[in-house]
C-alpha cells in the first residue's frame, strides 16, 4: 500500500485502541498493563508517577530509563499515545524542563491531554502531528524518545531526518523499537494486521542502523533487548495471534523479531 493509505490504517487502528473499542497492540491484549510494563523494564517507583489511564500496554521497552534524563531538559516523545512515557519523563526533567508528546491519532492526543489535566502535570504538552512532519522547531530538543512506534511509519528515513532537525547540537536519542534479525515471510510482509501489530513494518537491524546514520546522527548503536511478545506462541493479543495463525507455523518467526534500543547523538 502507499504511504498515505498505510498511515490512515494505522491511525484508525490506534484510534480504536484509544477508545478501547478493540484490544491493544503487539503482544499485550489481555495482559494486565501494570504487570506488562514491569515485564519490559518499568519499576514500581516509575509506574507510581504515571497515570493508570496512560498505560495502554503498547510498549516494547523503557526508553525513558535509558535516556539519562536530567533536570531542565526538553524531551520529545514520538508517537506518545496516551502519554505513558511523557509522564515519566516529566517527573525526571522537573518543573524547569518540558516534555512534548507528538501523536498522529486525535483520540490518543485527547486522552493524553485529559490524563495531564486530571493528574495536574504542567510540564508536558501533547501535539497532534505526524512523526514524519514534526510540529517542533529546529534545534529545540535535548532528547528524543520513542516506544514501539517508528516501525509503524511508512517513511522511516524521513522520521530520522526530522529527529536530526529538531535536536539541539549534542542532543541524543533513546528509542525502543521492533527490528528484525532476518527477513519476514512474504505473507507477513503483506499483512496489514502484521503491520499494525508492529511486525510487518519492522526493518532488519543493519538496515535500521544505516537509516539512522543516513540522517547524520552519529555514534549510532542498536542493542537487542530481547525477543518480541508479538511472536510468542502463547500471546493473548489478537493481532499477534492472527500473525501466527496466518503463518501456519509458530516456529517460523522464532529468532526473527526482537526489541531493540536505538541510541545516537547530533
Amino acid at each position: 500500500m502507499d504511504k498515505v493509505t498505510t498511515g490512515k490504517i494505522v491511525r484508525e487502528a490506534y484510534g480504536k485502541i484509544a477508545q478501547r473499542q478493540e484490544g491493544c497492540g503487539c503482544g499485550t491484549s489481555g495482559a494486565d498493563p501494570k504487570e506488562f510494563a514491569k515485564s519490559i523494564g518499568y519499576s514500581e517507583r516509575e509506574l507510581a508517577v504515571i497515570p493508570n489511564e496512560a498505560n495502554l500496554a503498547l510498549s516494547c521497552g523503557n526508553p525513558t530509563a535509558l535516556a539519562g534524563l536530567r533536570e531542565g531538559e526538553v524531551v520529545l516523545d514520538l508517537g506518545s499515545g496516551a502519554g505513558f512515557d511523557c509522564f515519566l519523563a516529566a517527573s525526571r526533567v522537573g518543573p524547569k524542563g518540558k516534555v512534548i508528546g507528538v501523536d498522529m491519532t486525535p483520540e490518543m492526543v485527547e486522552k493524553a491531554r485529559a490524563n495531564a489535566t486530571k493528574s495536574g502535570v504542567e510540564n508536558v504538552e501533547f501535539r497532534l502531528g505526524e512523526i514524519e512532519n514534526l510540529p517542533v522547531g529546529d534545534n529545540s530538543v535535548d532528547v528524543v524518545i520513542s516506544n514501539c512506534v517508528i516501525n509503524l511509519s511508512a517513511d522511516k528515513p524521513r522520521v530520522f531526518r526530522e529527529v536530526y532537525r529538531v535536536l539541539k547540537p549534542g542532543g541524543r536519542i533513546a528509542i525502543s523499537d521492533i527490528a528484525l534479525l532476518k527477513d519476514l515471510p512474504e505473507n507477513v510482509r503483506n499483512s496489514m494486521e502484521a503491520y499494525v501489530g508492529c511486525v510487518g513494518g519492522a526493518m532488519l537491524i543493519d538496515e535500521y542502523k544505516k537509516t539512522v546514520e543516513a540522517s547524520m546522527l552519529k555514534d549510532v548503536r542498536l542493542t537487542v533487548k530481547g525477543s518480541s511478545d508479538c511472536v510468542d506462541p502463547d500471546t493473548r493479543d489478537p493481532i499477534g495471534r492472527a500473525i501466527l495463525d496466518a503463518l501456519g507455523d509458530e516456529n517460523s518467526l522464532k529468532g526473527c523479531v526482537v526489541s531493540v534500543l536505538v541510541e545516537g547523538y547530533k
